[in-house]
């Protein structure tokens, strides 16, 4: 029987990333997508379908492209496409560090989520941390972003405590993200879920952009506003759905999808707002069923 499949996937932001929401009410004019409950950054999925259903849109016939990401916007009550993409949230936080440049934090909610979620699709994921204190931070022995026993990222300071854990999960997503060169090794820091909330917060790269009056060659009035970002290095993870049985349009094998939508994603991809500017670049790659 041709069942469903499911499979994770991971994009590596390699510049600034705008997953907007449009005008904000706070200081910032434009802050990125988070989750209502939880205030953790994520790129809506529909961002992510349109972008392969773009880069299809060159290399595929209209007919495959019906099946797989379904009809056109003007005719999409005809029929549901073959793939679901759900949003894809953030799992790596890339953050200022005293030692090692940056380190990659995360928290045992957010692996918790990613655990639940590539256990769906058939991965098994190392066993997760324990919270630890809100004034510690777990590492891997001999890790790059501990200063003797401290941490220092931005401006806070935690108490660096080794657990074996750290390694064997930057070990595993090393393994599971291959085809992205993510700078992982040494890096990856396990902090409290409310530490972690206190980043996912501030650590958040916000820039001021301006428009020049021609004629002036000054700001123009009222031109000028605060922008969030994701910064470049970020790690998100999302859940890829097949349903093999496209509705009007020619039935295409579920493991024959993925196999198509991951050639999709053999070059760089822009995700977000502001490509003139060189926002959003990002290399996207499937988990695969390793165990």
């Amino acid at each position: 029987m041709n069942k469903a499949l499911a499979e994770v996937y991971f994009i590596h932001a390699l510049s600034p990333l705008h997953p907007g929401v449009g005008q904000g009410v706070g200081s910032v004019d434009l802050p990125v997508a988070r989750e209502k409950a939880t205030g953790i950054p994520y790129l809506p999925g529909s961002s992510i379908k349109g972008v392969l259903r773009d880069a299809a849109g060159s290399q595929w016939p209209e007919s495959k492209i019906k099946a797989i990401f379904g009809p056109d916007t003007n005719h999409a009550s005809e029929h549901a496409g073959a793939a679901y993409f759900s949003d894809a949230k953030l799992l790596l936080l890339p953050v200022r560090s005293y030692a090692g440049v940056f380190a990659y934090a995360t928290s045992p909610y957010l692996l918790q989520r990613f655990h639940r979620e590539a256990t769906m699709a058939g991965l098994k994921p190392h066993p997760l941390p324990e919270d630890p204190g809100d004034q510690e931070a777990l590492v891997s022995e001999g890790g790059k972003v501990a200063e003797g026993d401290r941490v220092y990222l931005e401006d806070l300071d935690f108490k660096a405590q080794t657990n074996p854990v750290v390694f064997n999960w930057e070990t595993w997503l090393t393994d599971h993200t291959a085809g992205l060169d993510l700078p992982l090794e040494g890096r990856l820091l396990i902090l409290s879920d409310d530490a972690m909330g206190f980043l996912l917060e501030t650590a958040l790269e916000v820039v001021t952009r301006i428009r020049i009056d021609e004629n002036t060659k000054t700001v123009a009035k009222g031109a000028l506003w605060f922008e969030e970002n994701l910064p470049a290095e970020s790690l998100l993870y999302g859940l890829l759905s097949v349903a093999p049985k496209a509705f009007g349009g020619e039935p295409i094998e579920g493991q024959a999808i993925l196999t198509e939508l991951k050639d999709l994603t053999q070059t760089t991809l822009q995700f977000g707002g502001n490509a003139t500017v060189g926002r959003g670049l990002a290399r996207m790659v499937f988990a695969g069923g390793k165990a």
